[in-house]
């Protein structure tokens, strides 16, 4: 992972983000010597969030089934019997 001083990114946006879009690989910035955020690609960014989305989503899942909150597939299709039609 590349690293940037926040200084340089303010100085070099252009070049720091052509090389992103080119090696793809993320970029930590730093500010007083500390990690303050990362440049990410945007399709890089918004696959991560599709990613996160569905883990959340099987969470859910996994969590009603713990809880006991789940239903059997015959009564599911009697529910949505008016839908189905």
């Amino acid at each position: 992972m590349k690293v940037e001083l926040v200084t340089n990114l303010k100085r070099q946006a252009t070049k720091i983000l052509a090389d992103l879009h080119e090696s793809k690989e993320a970029v930590l910035i730093t500010e007083h010597g500390q990690p303050s955020a990362y440049l990410v690609d945007v399709h890089d960014y918004e696959f991560m969030q599709r990613r996160l989305a569905l883990l959340e989503g099987l969470s859910k899942g996994e969590r009603a089934i713990l809880e006991g909150k789940t239903t059997s597939h015959s009564k599911a299709k009697k529910r949505m019997q008016k839908w189905l039609k």
